[in-house]
């Protein structure tokens, strides 16, 4: 729960498998970036089933990372269309262009 960024990219590929129950907190909670409080609000619980919820929710969002590590590939693919996209942007020629226009596809694809 240290980092709601993290958890919420891995709510994107992972928030599917968890419990409609954990998967409301986790939406509120990383799209919506309503606090505890307000979660607690909402959803008629305590502020600490609130907490636990999230914190078990973004355990278990981990340990789906930890084993499929589909983040760190999609991360590692990303970066590496975007290092060889970098590296033709000032290449000559037609093939360069080519090379261009399906790099930037791929990327707009790998982005949605």
């Amino acid at each position: 729960m240290e980092n709601r960024i993290e958890t919420g990219w891995l709510f994107d590929f992972y928030g599917p498998l968890l419990t409609s129950r954990q998967q409301t907190l986790l939406a509120l909670y990383c799209e919506e970036d309503f606090s505890l409080s307000e979660i607690a609000a909402r959803e008629g619980i305590s502020r600490q089933a609130a907490y636990d919820a999230v914190r078990r929710g973004a355990a278990q969002l981990e340990s789906y990372e930890k084993q499929l590590g589909l983040l760190a590939r999609h991360q590692r693919m990303t970066k590496g269309l975007e290092d060889s996209l970098e590296a033709l942007r000032d290449a000559p020629g037609e093939k360069a262009e080519q090379a261009r226009s399906i790099l930037e596809k791929l990327l707009m694809q790998e982005e949605e």
